[in-house]
This record gives C-alpha cells, sequence and structure tokens, in this order.
C-alpha cells in the first residue's frame, strides 16, 4: 500500500526526466490531475490526459526544449508524516519567482502566485523550478 501517492507521482516524473522519456503514466487521482494540470498550464509539461482504461492512469507527456528537460526539480514538501500548512501572507517564492509552489487551498488547487492574489492559505504539496 502506498502512503504519499503525490510523492510516488513526482519521483515517476522526475525518473522519467532522468531517462529522456516522452511520456509517462501514474495511477489516477483527481489531487494527481489537478497537479499535472497546473504543470502543464505553467509550462513544465507538454500536456496531459486521463487514459480510459481500467484501472485509470494520467498519461503525461513530458517537454524538452534542446534537449534538456523544461522540468529541472520537483520537490514535495508536506508529507503524509510532516504536514505544511502556511498562511497568505507566508507563501515564500520559488527561486525569486521562475518556479512555482503548488497549495492545496479552500479555493482548489492553486500556485503561490495566485494564492497570494487570492490572500488564502493551504498546504504546501510541492516546489517546482
Amino acid at each position: 500500500m502506498m502512503t504519499d501517492p503525490i510523492a510516488d507521482m513526482l519521483t515517476r516524473i522526475r525518473n522519467a526526466v532522468l531517462v529522456h522519456k516522452k511520456e509517462v503514466s501514474i495511477p489516477f487521482s483527481k489531487l494527481k490531475f489537478g497537479i499535472a494540470s497546473i504543470l502543464v498550464r505553467e509550462g513544465y509539461l507538454a500536456k496531459v490526459e486521463e487514459s480510459k482504461t481500467k484501472p485509470p492512469f494520467i498519461v503525461v507527456s513530458l517537454d524538452y526544449t534542446g534537449g534538456q528537460a523544461t522540468l529541472r526539480h520537483l520537490e514535495r514538501m508536506s508529507r503524509p508524516g510532516h504536514r505544511r500548512y502556511v498562511k497568505s501572507d507566508e507563501i515564500s517564492s520559488v527561486l525569486n519567482g521562475l518556479g512555482i509552489a503548488i497549495l492545496s487551498t479552500p479555493k482548489g488547487l492553486l500556485t503561490d502566485k495566485e494564492a497570494r492574489a487570492a490572500k488564502v492559505g493551504g498546504e504546501l504539496l510541492c516546489e517546482i523550478y
């Protein structure tokens, strides 16, 4: 039994980038699909889609420019044994605004910039650059 499916998702993506794979499959959940969709919207991944198989999977297409992966760093911040919650005024910028943090807030999944603009805090899921 997996205790941290988000960490598993990030590790699968990180490992696929290291071996220059074009796609990676991840077991489906709404939260993981939401995180992957934010990564596509922010330009770190090429595309994300849900497979229609049973059991369902998320198929993530990785993005490379000039042989280098667009995604350089993925780090899980809040863990099942140590949850990290931040208030809206405590949300720090990642790499001086060049990276993003993804938060689970009462308004749904948001990037650090969106959460600061909406003045909402939440659980700091991961940081990406």
